[in-house]
C-alpha cells in the first residue's frame, strides 16, 4: 500500500523522518514523499514535493551505492545539519560553544577507504555494498575517492580470484602514499606457500607498495609512506589515517592553534603521529597509543626525521589504563582523539588535573558532547568548536574543540 508522509528532519544517520515515526532514504526536510511502508521504514520513495536544497546527486553510482547518504542535499545544507548536531549534542548536555564555519573536503580526495571484493563465476567483482545490503555495486566512476584509490578496485578483483571463497568476500582497505597504493586485505583463505606466491604476483602485476594478508606483510615493493609534518612514516597494514589531507590539515591547524605556544604537550590515541609529530617542531611530545606498531612506526619516523623535538612514545590502553592527573603535571596541554566511544575514564583523569589546554578532535558528537560536560564541570571553558565534513556526503561528522581553564 503506497502511504504520503512529509518529512520533518533528518536522523543522525541521514535518513529523512517523518511522524510515526518513519524513515525514509535520500529524502530532505519539508519534502512531501510517498512510499510504501515496511514497519518504519519507507521503500520505493517518491518524492512528491522536492525541497530547495535538493540537486542531483553527482555520481552516476549514488541511486544504487550505499556508500555516500547525502548526495541529493546541496553542500550548504549538508553543513548546516551537520553543525545543527553538534550543537544540539552539545545542548543535550547544558553546554553551548562558538561554531566555526564548517570545512568541508573537496570531492574525490578520500586517501583511505574499505572496499568489499568477492568471486562471481566469471572472475570478481569490488565495489562498495549496497544501501542495507551485501550486495557490491562496482564503483569505476565513484566520485568520493582520490583517482588514485579508484585503481586499487581490479586490485581488490585479483586479491578476490587467488585467496577468496564464494560463500565469503574480502574486505580489502586502500590506501593512497607517496610511493603507491597500500592494501590491507581480511576474509580471505588461509595462507599457504602457493596462496602467498600468488599473491605476490598480484603485488608486483598492480606494483603495489605494499600488500597485507591479515596483517601479514605479503609484498613489500617500496615503503608506503605517509607524511606528518617534516616526518616520514610507515603505518602498519590497514593502520588508522585521517580520510582526506585537507581534513587532516584543518584539524592540525584546529589542534595547534589550541596547543600554541606550549613547551610540553601529551598526544593521547596518538595513533602513527598524525598531530605528535608536526606539534614537534616545536614542542615536547609525550605520546600514547593502545597500539604498539603504530607507536613503533611514529618512533621510527620521528628518528628518522629533522629538526623536531624529543618524542617520547608509549603503548599503552587508555580505556583500562588512563593517564592519572599527577601524569600530566608536567605538560602544558594535551591533546586527544579518541574513537567513537569516547573517552569518559580519561577525560575524567584530564578533569582532575591542572592541565591548562586541551584539544579535542572527535569523530562522534554524541560521547563529545559528554565527555565536554565533564572538563566544563571540573572548570574547563569550551572556547569553541569547528566541523570538519572530511566524509563528505556522509552522515559522518568530525570535530576539533578548544578547551581552556
Amino acid at each position: 500500500m503506497v502511504t504520503q508522509h512529509e518529512i520533518l528532519r533528518l536522523g543522525h544517520q541521514g535518513d529523512g523522518v517523518a511522524t510515526g515515526p518513519v524513515y525514509a532514504p535520500a529524502t530532505l526536510p519539508g519534502e512531501t514523499v510517498s512510499g510504501t511502508l515496511n514497519g518504519t521504514q519507507l521503500t520505493e520513495v517518491r518524492i512528491e514535493t522536492p525541497s530547495p536544497e535538493r540537486v542531483r546527486p553527482p555520481c552516476r553510482h549514488a541511486r544504487t551505492c550505499g556508500g555516500c547518504q547525502l548526495q541529493h542535499a546541496s553542500d550548504a545544507f549538508a553543513a548546516t545539519w551537520k553543525q545543527e548536531i553538534v550543537a544540539a549534542a552539545l545542548e543535550g548536555q547544558g553546554l553551548a560553544a562558538p561554531m566555526r564555519g564548517v570545512v568541508t573536503s573537496p570531492a574525490r580526495t578520500r586517501r583511505r577507504a574499505v572496499v568489499s571484493a568477492r568471486r562471481t563465476k566469471k572472475g570478481a567483482m569490488a565495489g562498495f555494498h549496497a544501501r542495507g545490503s551485501d550486495v557490491i555495486i562496482q564503483i569505476p566512476d565513484c566520485q568520493l575517492v582520490d583517482p588514485k584509490l579508484l585503481k586499487g578496485l581490479p586490485v581488490a578483483e585479483a586479491l578476490a580470484v587467488v585467496g577468496g571463497s564464494r560463500k565469503g568476500e574480502l574486505s580489502v582497505t586502500l590506501t593512497v602514499t607517496e610511493n603507491g597504493l597500500d592494501v590491507a586485505a581480511r576474509g580471505g583463505k588461509p595462507t599457504d606457500g602457493p596462496l602467498e606466491i600468488a599473491l605476490a604476483q598480484v603485488a608486483e602485476r598492480f606494483d603495489l607498495a605494499r600488500l597485507a594478508w591479515d596483517d601479514e606483510v605479503i609484498a613489500m615493493r617500496q615503503q608506503p609512506v605517509q607524511r606528518f609534518g617534516a616526518a616520514q612514516v610507515v603505518p602498519p597494514p590497514g593502520a588508522f589515517l585521517q580520510a582526506t589531507p585537507e581534513g587532516e590539515a584543518t584539524l592540525l591547524a584546529g589542534v595547534r592553534e589550541i596547543v600554541g605556544d606550549a613547551a610540553q604537550v601529551v598526544d593521547l590515541f596518538a595513533g602513527c603521529g598524525t598531530f605528535s609529530l608536526p606539534l614537534a617542531a616545536s614542542a615536547e611530545v609525550f605520546a600514547v597509543e593502545g597500539d604498539a606498531e603504530m607507536v613503533r612506526a611514529l618512533d621510527q619516523g620521528w628518528r628518522q626525521a629533522q629538526g623536531l623535538k624529543k618524542i617520547t612514545g608509549t603503548a599503552r590502553d587508555l580505556f583500562r589504563r588512563p593517564l592519572v592527573p599527577d601524569e600530566f603535571k608536567t605538560f602544558e596541554a594535551a591533546v586527544i582523539d579518541p574513537p567513537r566511544a569516547g573517552a569518559e575514564a580519561q577525560v575524567a583523569a584530564i578533569a582532575e588535573s591542572r592541565l591548562d589546554r586541551v584539544a579535542y578532535v572527535s569523530c562522534n558528537p554524541v560521547t563529545f558532547a559528554r565527555d565536554a560536560r565533564v572538563l566544563v564541570s571540573s572548570g574547563y571553558h569550551l572556547a569553541w568548536v569547528q566541523v570538519v565534513d572530511q566524509f563528505r556526503w556522509s552522515s559522518h561528522i568530525e570535530l576539533v574543540a578548544a578547551f581552556s581553564r
